[in-house]
């Protein structure tokens, strides 16, 4: 339903990590029929963008201006205009630096109402990311944010004498190719040269970089490190203090670059926690879950489900399709009190005590050889089965029940589909990356991923394996690989912690 007049909210996306993002900010992208972006708003603050809304990139970088600013001011008063709920989403604090109040002027001019939402700032947020208060009692008690951005062709417009002057911590942003004249600057002014200073790369991301130095040597350390924007520059003597109270870099998996192949549905879990860890995650689900189960078949099957003495799960998949539909026919957990019921590993049987339920057998090996082997010794040949499982399911368990005459009813309740999202940005990634990691979470995740990506040099990347089954299909196309001692996500983690402890002694 559009509005008759429509809105605009002017909302500040923060330094780039998504747990900086405002309880505000991410209710009103949620809501939004037409999003504005920046190059610096982070993919993960992408994700949450409503796949209805329209998404307009107008990425600005130095001296590179994709969309001017006339231009987006006009965009902003024409979907307004058109009745739409626009979101102007700007890396930072809209109004530090960042144009916002030019952006509300044609609005206000045409009577658009509009809302604008803080958004943390770099200024603080970076340093904080690197170990660097901004204040201290001990070393200042003020700070000064300085735009280090220059039009091209003229000189920085800082009155060096002033900052100096007034001293404290001083933060300047926007300022990576004005490095030099701003420790010039400085100096000039009479600031001592081995006054420190940092520059902060990328800073609360995970591939945040970090240069310590002092304003007389600024310049050159940066051109050694190869400093690229975004970075803010620091210059005070709270720069001393960031080996000391450096938290971010601390974490086990700070920057490592992993790629997580799990389907969309369940990528969050592993994804989270690998980042809570400090690791450079890339989503890349090379499966997607479709559930296939017909009506009139799961109608049957609930109609005569007390006549099977077990019900088999191979599958988290299975299970949530499963419980999913009884809950859909306002069926509850009571009409399985005939039943006892199997789970393929810990997590099926997680998937089930979510449900309320407690899996009466779970193989201590977790493969479809050995569910079929451990039912076949708790039941007879009078028993009726029922396995709940993928299309293209491992063939062990029903050849091994079938070998020991066991009335078995396979029923696919899903299909895996293969995906190919964007491979060009998978193959940048393999090729930039050394000693890349990628999880694999069933043998599907390596066949999504050879299919996703088929002109990929596979030497380079290493496979995290949930379990033999998976680990025996990465072994089928050449991918080097460990296994996770239990099928488990957080099992794979301490694989992965553990494969990276033992590179880093390398």
């Amino acid at each position: 339903m559009k509005m008759k007049n429509g809105f605009v909210a002017l909302v500040g996306a923060g330094p780039g990590e998504i747990g900086l993002l405002t309880l505000r900010g991410k209710e009103l992208i949620e809501k939004a029929d037409v999003v504005v972006y920046d190059r610096l708003v982070s993919d993960d603050i992408l994700q949450i963008i409503p796949p209805s809304a329209e998404r307009i990139d107008v990425g600005k970088e130095s001296s590179k201006h994709l969309v001017a600013q006339k231009e987006i001011n006009r965009i902003l008063l024409a979907k307004a205009m058109d009745g739409k709920f626009v979101v102007r989403l700007k890396g930072g604090d809209p109004f530090l630096f960042g144009r916002g109040a030019e952006e509300l002027e044609l609005l206000e001019q045409n009577q658009i109402s509009f809302e604008v939402v803080p958004g943390i700032t770099s200024a603080i947020s970076a340093p904080s990311f690197a170990g660097i208060p901004v204040t201290h009692r001990d070393f200042c008690s003020s700070v000064q944010i300085i735009t280090g951005h220059q039009k091209e062709n003229e000189p920085l417009k800082i009155n060096f004498e002033a900052i100096v002057r007034t001293g404290g911590t001083m933060i300047f942003l926007m300022g990576v190719s004005s490095i030099r004249n701003i420790a010039d600057g400085l100096i000039l002014a009479g600031m001592n040269k081995n006054t420190p200073a940092a520059v902060i790369e990328n800073g609360t991301r995970p591939s945040q970089r970090k240069m310590i130095s002092n304003i007389g040597s600024l310049y050159e350390e940066s051109i050694r490190h190869k400093i690229k924007s975004p970075s803010i520059i620091i210059v005070g003597d709270v720069c001393k203090l960031s080996e000391k109270y450096d938290w971010f870099s601390q974490r086990l998996l700070f920057g490592k670059k992993i790629v997580v192949t799990r389907p969309k549905a369940s990528e969050g879990t592993l994804s989270k926690q690998l980042k809570e860890l400090g690791a450079d995650v890339f989503d890349y689900p090379c499966i997607e879950i479709k559930e296939i189960m017909e009506k009139d078949q799961l109608n049957e099957i609930i109609a005569d489900i007390s006549a099977y003495s077990w019900l088999l799960f191979t599958s988290k998949n299975g299970v949530d399709i499963f419980f999913s539909y009884l809950k859909h026919q306002k069926q509850d957990l009571r009409i399985l009190s005939s039943c006892k019921i199997a789970a393929i590993g810990n997590q099926t049987a997680k998937a089930l005590s979510d449900y309320g339920i407690i899996a009466d057998y779970v193989p201590e090996i977790y493969d479809g050889k050995h569910l079929g082997e451990g039912i076949c010794k708790i039941t007879s040949s009078s028993d009726r089965i029922l396995l709940l499982r993928a299309l293209k399911g491992n063939e062990e368990i029903t050849d091994y029940l079938k070998a020991n005459g066991r009335q078995c009813r396979d029923v696919a309740v899903y299909d895996t589909v293969y995906l190919s999202e964007n491979p060009g940005k998978m193959k940048q990634v393999i090729n930039e990356t050394k000693d890349l990691l990628v999880t694999f979470t069933s043998a599907s995740t390596v066949e999504g991923f050879i299919n996703a990506s088929p002109d990929v040099d596979l030497s380079g990347i290493t496979g995290i394996c949930i379990g033999n089954q998976t680990a025996r299909m990465a072994e089928k196309y050449g991918i080097k690989h460990h296994v996770s001692d239990e099928a488990t996500i957080e099992s794979m983690i301490e694989k992965i912690i553990e494969v990276q402890n033992e590179r880093n002694k390398a």
